[in-house]
């Protein structure tokens, strides 16, 4: 079933203005953080205006009102991501910190020296950066998978990167530099062969591929909520309850208690013990709001069209003399990457800006990727629900002025 876009766009107020003056805003830049619909919106600044308490704590009507619209997405986030049950699902600050809680929580105490973290050459930092810090910590060895010129991974140099001392693998189930779709499957499957746990950072997937952890089988899966049209500050660890039960908590405090004196705390029971402290309540509350908008939708409905602007996106920007992209793997949606000789990618996203167009210039928090293929940035395209052919058309109308500003 194809999207009525037209409908949709009128849901995010944000497209209704104008930038530098009269230039209607052109929004493609999903990647870094997607639009909120009116709905989201609507629901922050109710709980703001009207329901206003704290969670898990309070006898008035408040704080019981807050506690059941937080608890209600915890079970939205189950039912869109198939877990077995709302117990798997932690409310984190993003998916940094569900990573962060992983490497910490989870595999610090699990490591020797010499053992093995498997990653990919195309994770964002985010992806990197703990494992990196984990291996420092404990004398592990990260490994990285290649990937090829087309931004796919080279699944038999993965598979050979698999060792007896491979302890956990972690990678991306869709590039948020590149817009590879990756063969987590898989990937899991093998994994799972050796008895090793896998991690899927899912920030990029969530918001334009279905998304099922049980079919998938990993062992735990992290997303951020402003991804997926809702609110900054908020994301989501999924975990398999045999995993999670045996992650440790990394932040102690209010709430994820059971009993405390001054010689010892004992927890709660999942997933409160691994959510320490007041959380962002209004922003749970507005990521529930957004999975609602996205399951009357239909998270098939939104792929079909995110692939097939993706295809019009490479179709319009190939006419383009001199650009070349950065990514062109077989499975990939939503975000197209590309360079232009004639301008640095800085230049080209200052120019863009000045005709209301919104694109992300530089390395994606993917300065390895940036190496791999020899280039400080790119220009980055990336694609939601609300985006047209015709915003595609003013794109590269825009890039061919670029060309003619430069040469």
């Amino acid at each position: 079933m194809s999207l009525d876009v037209k409908t949709l766009r009128a849901d995010f107020p944000a497209l209704d203005q104008k930038v530098h003056g009269d230039k209607p805003l052109i929004y493609l830049d999903s990647a870094a953080t997607a639009l909120k619909p009116r709905c989201v919106i609507e629901a922050v600044n109710q709980y703001y205006r009207q329901e206003t308490g704290n969670v898990h704590r309070g006898l008035h009507a408040l704080s019981s009102q807050a506690t059941d619209r937080y608890e209600a997405t915890r079970e939205r986030v189950r039912d869109f991501i198939n877990a077995p049950d709302r117990t798997n699902v932690v409310f984190t600050s993003g998916t940094t910190a569900a990573i962060n809680i992983v490497a910490q929580g989870y595999l610090r105490s699990r490591l020797q020296p010499g053992d093995e973290i498997l990653i990919t050459h195309m994770e964002h930092h985010s992806n990197l950066v703990p494992w990196q810090m984990l291996c420092e910590q404990t004398g592990a060895e990260l490994k990285v998978a290649p990937i090829s010129d087309d931004g796919e991974l080279i699944l038999s140099r993965f598979e050979s990167l698999v060792s007896p001392r491979t302890r956990f693998i972690s990678m991306v189930l869709v590039s948020n530099s590149l817009g590879t779709i990756n063969p987590v499957r898989q990937i899991i499957r093998l994994a799972h062969q050796h008895n090793i746990p896998v991690l899927l950072d899912a920030a990029q997937a969530v918001a334009t591929l279905p998304i099922d952890v049980q079919a998938l089988d990993c062992d735990f899966l992290a997303f951020s909520g402003h991804k997926v049209f809702g609110p900054t500050g908020v994301g989501v660890l999924y975990g398999k309850t045999a995993s999670l039960e045996q992650v440790e908590p990394v932040l102690g405090g209010g709430d994820m208690i059971l009993n405390v004196t001054l010689e010892k705390s004992t927890y709660q029971d999942l997933p409160y013990r691994l959510e320490a402290g007041t959380p962002p309540i209004a922003s749970v509350i507005g990521l529930g709001a957004a999975l609602e908008y996205v399951r009357n939708i239909g998270m098939e409905s939104i792929a079909a069209h995110d692939l097939d602007l993706t295809r019009y996106v490479h179709a319009r920007l190939a006419e383009i003399e001199g650009l070349r992209f950065i990514g062109l793997a077989r499975q990939k949606t939503a975000i197209v990457s590309f360079v232009l000789d004639a301008a640095h990618p800085h230049d080209v996203g200052t120019i863009l800006d000045s005709h209301g167009i919104a694109v992300r210039a530089g390395h994606h928090c993917t300065q390895q990727v940036m190496q791999r293929y020899g280039i400080p940035a790119t220009t980055r395209v990336s694609l939601s629900l609300y985006n047209t052919e015709e915003d595609i058309d003013h794109l590269v109308a825009a890039v061919q002025q670029v060309k003619e500003v430069f040469v």
